[in-house]
């Protein structure tokens, strides 16, 4: 059976498409070539504005707004996940008052900008007398907006695992409750890891509306450092490539994990 979501371009529009490939490729070529002449023009590329990120008192800083991007990162995608998996087996969940409030949640919030969020909680919630930490009012908006896509991902693994383990683990006598954490979830939770490493990229840079509340994650850091040494560009452009490296680091983690996964099932099914 196809898993494809379209039909299959047949020879006249894979054509196209590569036709369209090739000349998108040249457009950003062309691009990029322009913006070197520019910024050469400018003396944007002289060896004197760059030198200072050759030093490291520049990367301390860098890296220690680096690592306030990882810290946020890492505690929304935790806090996501949690509620992620909760909203996830709500959606499954046999009983009205619990799935469809679950399902209302996620399907209100996929539509709601992060953005959005964090100006609730910057402008709104305090007007209420809940005015957060700095920290937490990057972290709750984005913890929020992608619990929504988390539970979808943990609600497709779940639907993913053959039906039989579940009524395998009833026959033994396990309660659904166990049933779901023994058996199926440890399965689910195997499967959808490429899924869920792919959203936090997505949540990574995410972390970079902390400039928006002044949280001194990477691009405030970049802001204030750009406005201290007068090297806007240059400091954009490494700051650019930073975000670059850690965000192509773990796409190529999903990818393998992937990879990894597909093999595996290829060997259970040789084997079978």
């Amino acid at each position: 059976m196809s898993t494809m979501l379209f039909d299959e371009p047949g020879p006249r529009a894979r054509r196209r498409m590569r036709v369209a490939t090739v000349l998108g490729a040249l457009a950003t070529v062309a691009l990029a070539v322009l913006a070197v002449r520019q910024f050469a023009a400018n003396g944007q590329l002289d060896a004197a504005r760059w030198q200072p990120y050759a030093t490291w008192p520049m990367w301390r800083y860098l890296l220690t707004g680096l690592g306030s991007t990882a810290l946020a990162a890492v505690v929304s995608a935790a806090l996501a996940m949690a509620f992620g998996l909760a909203l996830g087996l709500g959606r499954l969940s046999p009983r009205r008052w619990a799935r469809v409030p679950a399902a209302g949640y996620v399907e209100v919030v996929r539509t709601v900008p992060a953005l959005l969020l964090v100006y609730v909680v910057l402008f709104a919630l305090p007007r209420y007398g809940l005015d957060l930490p700095l920290f937490w009012k990057l972290v709750v908006p984005l913890s929020v907006s992608h619990a929504a896509s988390f539970a979808e991902i943990f609600r497709a693994g779940i639907l993913s695992v053959e039906r039989g383990q579940s009524e395998a683990g009833l026959a033994v006598g396990l309660t659904p409750g166990r049933t779901m954490r023994l058996i199926v979830l440890p399965q689910a939770a195997r499967r959808v890891l490429p899924s869920i490493v792919s959203q936090s990229v997505g949540l990574l840079k995410d972390t970079s509306l902390g400039f928006v509340v002044s949280y001194t994650e990477l691009l405030y850091s970049s802001k204030v450092l750009a406005n201290y040494n007068g090297l806007l560009i240059q400091t954009y452009i490494v700051v650019a490539l930073v975000y670059l490296v850690v965000n192509m680091s773990l796409s190529k983690l999903a990818r393998t994990l992937e990879a990894r996964r597909r093999a595996v099932l290829r060997r259970r099914t040789t084997r079978a």
